[in-house]
C-alpha cells in the first residue's frame, strides 16, 4: 500500500505548497482523493500516469478540496483519454462539473460516471474483487465523507511439501490457494489449513478531511493500519475548531487512539504555522505513532 501526498494544507494554495490532494495505491488499484486546485501538476511531479486513474473520491465541495478536478478531466479529454472514469462525491459534484464543461463545450470523448452521494451513515460505495470502498460521514460545514479502502482476504500461501505428503494431485493446488478443502488421490478429504498458511494480511486506509471532532466515526475505523485525520489546528487555537468544524491535533490523536490505529497521519494544517513539528508534538502526547504528511512525501505501509 503507498500513498503519495499532492497537497496537505487548508484554504489555500500557495507558492510552496498545496491544498488537499492524495494517490492511494492499493492491490493494483490507484485511488485519487479529493482534487484540490494544481493537483494535476503534483501528479505529474510525482510522474503517477494518468491514464491508471480510474476512481477519484471527492469528500466536500469546498473548493480547497475539489477546484482541481475540472481541470484534470479537461487534461484527460485532450490526452484523448478513452477509459471510463468513475468520480464519487456529495450530490451536487454532477451539476458544477457539468455546467463547466457545457459552457466550455468541452465535453469529454470518453464516459464520466457520477456517483453522487447524500447518506448520512457509512455505505458500500465501491468493491470489485480485491478492494472495498466505504463512507466515513464526517461533521463540517457542508456534507462531507471520508473514505475507508480496504483490502479483501487474499489467497492463502501454499506449503508445497505438506501438500506433496498429503498425496494431493497439483490440480487442486489453486482450490488449496483459494481457502477449499480438497480431496487427495486416495479419496481422503484434506483440510486446507494442514497444507496452507495464512496469506499476506489485507491493508486498510482511512482518509478523514474535513471534520470537527467526532467520536461517531470510530467504529467504523476500528483498527485500520493508517488513518489520515485532518489536524488544522494546534491547542493554542483550538478555540477555532468548533467554530470551523476542523480539528486539533490533539483530537486527530484521540480519535487514532480510540479506534487503535496502527499509524496516524496528520494534515490539512492551517497556513498560519511554519514549524509543523508542534503538530506531531501535541499529538504524540496522546497517540504514539504519528506521522506528519507534507507535499510530495510518498508512505508506503
Amino acid at each position: 500500500m503507498k500513498l503519495s501526498i499532492l497537497g496537505c494544507y487548508s484554504a489555500t494554495p500557495r507558492a510552496l505548497t498545496n491544498t488537499t490532494s492524495q494517490v492511494l495505491e492499493i492491490n493494483n488499484h490507484m485511488f485519487l482523493i479529493d482534487c484540490g486546485e494544481g493537483s494535476q501538476v503534483q501528479l505529474r511531479k510525482h510522474k503517477i500516469k494518468f491514464n491508471r486513474i480510474k476512481h477519484i473520491f471527492i469528500s466536500h465541495l469546498h473548493g480547497d478540496h475539489f477546484f482541481g478536478l475540472v481541470g484534470l478531466i479537461s487534461t484527460f479529454r485532450l490526452l484523448t483519454r478513452e477509459a471510463d472514469l468513475h468520480i464519487y462525491g456529495p450530490k451536487g459534484i454532477k451539476e458544477v462539473i457539468t455546467l463547466q464543461m457545457k459552457l466550455a463545450d468541452s465535453w469529454t470523448n470518453y464516459k464520466l460516471i457520477f456517483h453522487e452521494l447524500t447518506s448520512m451513515t457509512s455505505e458500500l460505495i465501491f468493491e470489485d474483487d480485491k478492494v472495498e470502498v466505504y463512507t466515513i460521514p464526517l461533521d463540517h460545514r457542508v456534507y462531507t465523507n471520508g473514505f475507508l479502502f480496504k483490502e479483501k482476504e487474499g489467497e492463502r500461501k501454499l506449503d508445497i511439501g505438506a501438500a506433496k505428503k498429503a498425496n494431493i494431485n497439483r490440480a487442486y493446488y489453486r482450490k488449496l490457494k483459494q481457502g477449499f478443502d480438497v480431496e487427495n488421490e486416495d479419496g481422503k478429504l484434506i483440510k486446507n489449513k494442514s497444507v496452507t498458511k495464512e496469506g499476506l494480511k489485507p491493508k486498510s486506509y482511512a482518509f478523514c478531511s474535513d471534520t470537527a471532532y467526532k467520536e461517531d466515526i470510530v467504529p467504523i475505523i476500528k483498527n485500520v493500519d493508517v488513518l489520515y485525520h485532518e489536524s488544522t489546528f494546534l491547542e493554542k487555537h483550538a478555540h477555532l475548531a468548533p467554530k470551523t468544524k476542523h480539528a486539533t491535533a490533539r483530537e486527530a490523536a484521540s480519535i487514532a487512539e480510540q479506534a487503535q490505529v496502527g499509524t496516524l497521519l496528520l494534515g490539512h494544517y492551517s497556513t498560519r504555522y511554519d514549524d509543523l513539528n508542534a503538530f506531531k508534538e501535541e499529538a504524540q502526547e496522546v497517540f504514539e505513532n504519528v506521522e506528519l504528511c507534507e507535499d510530495g512525501k510518498t508512505f508506503e505501509f
